[in-house]
Parts: structure tokens; sequence; C-alpha cells
């Protein structure tokens, strides 16, 4: 992908972007996605990835332009094919659900593993989901962990609470019930209502299990 190479254009692309967001944002102006999105594609147009993603986020959320998923795949793929995580992980759900491109699995695969390996939480999540299953990958639950620890490290909840299921059962690690309840504390932390779901029933587990205990060793 041709990107703008003297200084000038790239100061450009990026006081464009930097406008776009402070209106897509609300910061010290009123927030207006029509605004963002005439600043994002001035600099998209010029080839910056950053801008492009943003652009192609909008069409894909109807920010400040109709919904539009052909659009949206568009723009993140032209980011994609710079190395934007987040355009790769975008793109990579549009292939997932078919919007805007046919369904594909094996190229949503293909564009989560890109973004996940340039450390981007949310695609780490679905490659682990995936490897989990053995959805279009062999089902391998040591690299499951792996992408679901690495996810969980930045805090993605979801990533945390699936971590915790994988202590739980020992799948892809041997079994271990703290660090199982570890993990659903710091997604039930975020709101993860199945971590918190789990960490319920861990802990009614508990409380009957001593209860039982207790009334065993009563004369």
């Amino acid at each position: 992908m041709k990107r703008c190479a003297t200084p000038p254009k790239r100061a450009t692309r990026k006081r464009s972007v930097i406008s776009a967001s402070v209106f897509k944002n609300g910061q010290g102006v009123t927030q207006d996605y029509q605004e963002a999105v005439k600043w994002f594609r001035r600099s998209a147009e010029q080839g910056d990835p950053v801008a492009q993603c943003y652009l192609g986020v909008c069409y894909l959320n109807g920010a400040g332009v109709p919904q539009e998923f052909g659009e949206a795949a568009k723009w993140l793929r032209e980011a994609a094919e710079q190395n934007d995580p987040a355009a790769q992980f975008n793109l990579g759900m549009l292939y997932e659900t078919g919007q805007g491109v046919p369904q594909n699995y094996a190229e949503a695969v293909k564009w989560y593993r890109e973004s996940a390996e340039r450390g981007y939480p949310a695609a780490q999540f679905n490659l682990g989901v995936f490897y989990e299953t053995g959805q279009v990958v062999p089902q391998n639950f040591k690299l499951a962990v792996k992408w679901y620890r690495d996810a969980a490290e930045q805090e993605c909840a979801p990533a945390q609470c699936n971590l915790g299921l994988c202590y739980q059962t020992g799948r892809g690690v041997e079994q271990n019930q703290q660090e199982a309840v570890k993990w659903f504390i710091r997604a039930a932390r975020q709101g993860d209502k199945t971590a918190q779901h789990n960490l319920g029933l861990h802990y009614a587990s508990q409380e009957i299990a001593e209860t039982t205990e207790a009334a065993e060793e009563s004369p």
C-alpha cells in the first residue's frame, strides 16, 4: 500500500487524525461524528492507516455516515494491509459474520492472528476461542490458553473468564481451582456475567462442602 513519503504530508495526515478524534470524542468541541468522518476521510485518502481504521469503524457502526458494511470492509482492509491491529481485528470480525464480505472463517482467523500477534487483546481472545473449539484450526487447548492469557493480562474480561474455565476444568493447563477463582474475580470485577455466575457457583459449592464436612464431623 502506497504511503505519502514527504514530511509535510505525514504531518498533515497526523493533524487530520487528531482533529477527527477531537470531534469524535467531543474533546473541547461538540461531539460531531459527521465532522469526524470528514477529517478521517481526508487523512484516510492520503493513506493513513489509523484514519482508515477509524473511517471503517464509522461505516461499521453508522456513526456520521449511513451504516455500510461494504465501505467498512474497504477501509478496514486498506488499514489492515498496513498492519493496523485494530483494523485487522475488525476485518476479521466482518469475515466471521459475513458482513460486507463473504463469510469466511479461514480469512477471519487469518486476520485475527495478524492482529493478535501485534498484541490486540480482542483478537487474541477470538483466536483463543477458535483454538478451543477447533473451528478452522486444529483444536489445541494449550494454544487456546496461550492466547487467552495474553488477552487476560491486558484486562480483556471474556479472556479472563475463559482462562478461569480452563484452570477449572484442566483444559490446556494443570487443573488449579485457586487460579480459576483468581481469573473469575478479575473478570467479574469488570462486569463479566459468566465470571460472576461461575464465581457464585464456586463459593456456593465451597460453602456446601464446608457445611457437609462440619456435619460429618459433629457427634
